[in-house]
């Protein structure tokens, strides 16, 4: 990793860089990578080609976006946990303020909006969907064993129609893989451009794990839509793996049954989150907007 000779490892100025980028980032997830890579790697120069593939091969690996995840990393390795909390906030943000205004106006003003709009919004989700669903079984599906795996989970989450049902599957399809496939083939890697103490670390990991468990139980100790919310959102950003489009019927398993969102709605903010440029998973703030109006 190198270091751009202006005094861009402040805090201030690692907002302002993910901000322009947040603001300017259409295209989902991959594209995202794609201006992150260009931007960090090759203008900057923050980090080496190699240590940015890693970077990515991790976030990957975890739950969550890995978008977001690789900005929050990017801006930890320049500015420390101000600068992670910088990068997530301007890459985050413009989406975010756009959702949660779009779904004010439909609380507020959704009988004076075009009905065919909103259904025009429904059908771009449903394209959207369908051609991320086709896109990542190109990618991942790409031998028999493999795609009778996707076969199978597909048929349970159908007749287990429940955001467990789908935790579930994805744990079980873990551990089939885990066993069936062969690891790749090691290659060299350069250090990650993160300095975290293994204290640090454990304590975070512990967070995450209190807030999974605990949450749950504090929904049901103290009752409230707020308290239910944070649990939903929280757990479905937990145990998301595979990218943007993988958390729609996660939360849609959170919030339609349950009557918080009808469907009509939950497909229309869908569509609206195709529109504007940043992190998908901001859709969250759509729900949650619509959910408190």
């Amino acid at each position: 990793m190198t270091n751009n000779p202006t005094d861009d490892s402040r805090p201030w100025s690692v907002f302002l860089i993910f901000l322009r980028l947040g603001l300017t980032s259409f295209g989902g997830p991959i594209a995202h990578l794609g201006y992150f890579r260009a931007e960090f790697v090759t203008r900057r120069r923050w980090l080496s080609e190699r240590s940015y593939a890693d970077l990515v091969a991790l976030c990957q690996f975890l739950p969550g976006p890995a978008s977001s995840q690789v900005g929050i990393a990017v801006g930890l390795s320049r500015a420390g946990y101000s600068g992670a909390l910088a990068a997530w906030a301007g890459f985050t943000l413009p989406s975010a303020i756009a959702l949660i205004l779009f779904a004010l106006g439909i609380s507020s003003y959704g009988d004076y909006v075009s009905q065919g709009a909103l259904h025009g919004l429904k059908v771009v989700a449903v394209a959207v969907v369908a051609q991320a669903v086709w896109g990542m079984a190109r990618n991942l599906c790409t031998d028999g064993l493999r795609v009778t795996i996707m076969a199978i989970a597909t048929c349970v989450v159908l007749l287990v129609p429940s955001a467990w049902g789908q935790v579930g599957v994805i744990a079980i399809a873990g551990i089939a893989g885990r066993l069936l496939f062969k690891p790749a083939k090691v290659v060299e890697h350069d250090p990650l451009p993160i300095t975290v103490s293994h204290r640090a670390g454990v304590l975070w990991l512990s967070l995450f794990f209190v807030l999974l468990i605990g949450l749950p139980v504090l929904a049901e100790l103290m009752p409230s839509q707020t308290m239910a919310m944070v649990d939903s959102f929280y757990r479905v950003g937990s145990l998301v793996f595979g990218g943007g489009h993988v958390v729609l019927p996660l939360l849609q398993a959170e919030v339609v049954p349950s009557g918080w969102v009808n469907n009509e709605s939950f497909l229309a903010g869908y569509g609206a989150a195709q529109a504007v440029p940043g992190p998908l998973f901001t859709f969250a703030a759509f729900l949650g907007a619509l959910l408190q109006s």
